[in-house]
């Protein structure tokens, strides 16, 4: 009987990713199948072979590899010790169908910077209210996806600062409420990752930093003003308050329980009687 996998899985909040599956396999070898969507998979440990139309190709830890949609594949451990994955279906919205005679042919893709903002992306995807740095995170990879499999890496071009301040503005208008990076691209006409580069040229930052940021700003005045930690996070537009209490406690240097009961001593201070000396 073979050794039980380890695997998680789970489809996250943001458009795109049909899928997210994490899984370390010691003995198990998958049949020829197929999948509707974009296998994109990196291996933290050991060694991945596989067969894509009718030739063997591996996936060590140092590579990413890119399978097509409805193209047979199968897998199994290069290594004794078996494999440990991350992939990401990506629906076929992520990169043009038109690429997938590219795809089959070289499904390896030997890109140290790619692969770091793969394992950024899947990062952000383990922690529930950081959508928008997925959805921007996730528009970085399949532009760059897309360049590989075009063979063209033009420079983009040079991002202007009008659209970064009405994005901007735009932000600062949800606060609360949030927006996706497609609500944002179509109000303002722009694609994902222009606009993302835009406003971190513009302002030093990313937007999904700018937002959070801004909540955090909400969330302190909250709770100087004497609201309870649990309903801070909701009324500043954390997910939970594991969400709000892990970007409170990166921005601002302690934990919001911690700054509210600083706050209330030096308002109990302030406002007691004072005694004349005699």
């Amino acid at each position: 009987m073979g050794a039980r996998p380890d695997i998680t899985a789970w489809r996250p909040r943001v458009e795109g990713i049909d899928e997210v599956f994490h899984a370390h396999f010691a003995d198990h070898a998958y049949p020829m199948h197929t999948h509707d969507a974009w296998t994109l998979l990196i291996v933290d440990e050991g060694m991945v072979r596989y067969d894509l139309d009718r030739h063997e190709h591996g996936a060590p830890s140092s590579v990413v590899t890119l399978l097509p949609p409805h193209v047979p594949h199968n897998g199994d451990a290069a290594t004794p010790e078996g494999f440990r994955k991350r992939v990401l279906y990506l629906n076929t919205s992520q990169i043009d169908a038109d690429l997938v005679g590219r795809a089959v042919d070289s499904p390896v893709l030997h890109d140290p910077r790619l692969r770091q903002r793969v394992d950024q992306l899947h990062r952000s995807l383990e922690r529930p209210g950081d959508e928008l740095e997925a959805q921007s995170r996730l528009a970085f990879v399949s532009e760059r996806l897309a360049h590989h499999l075009r063979d063209d890496f033009a420079a983009p071009s040079v991002p202007g600062s009008r659209i970064a301040h009405r994005l901007r503005d735009l932000l600062d208008e949800h606060i609360v409420e949030g927006l996706t990076l497609r609500e944002a691209a179509e109000r303002l006409h722009s694609h994902h990752t222009h606009l993302v580069r835009s406003f971190s040229q513009e302002f030093g930052m990313a937007p999904h930093q700018y937002l959070t940021a801004r909540r955090v700003d909400l969330a302190r005045r909250l709770l100087l003003g004497g609201m309870r930690a649990p309903e801070v996070a909701a009324s500043a537009g954390f997910y939970d308050q594991s969400h709000f209490s892990r970007h409170f406690k990166r921005v601002v240097g302690t934990s919001p329980g911690h700054y509210a009961r600083a706050g209330a001593a030096v308002q109990r201070r302030s406002s007691a009687p004072r005694t004349n000396a005699a």
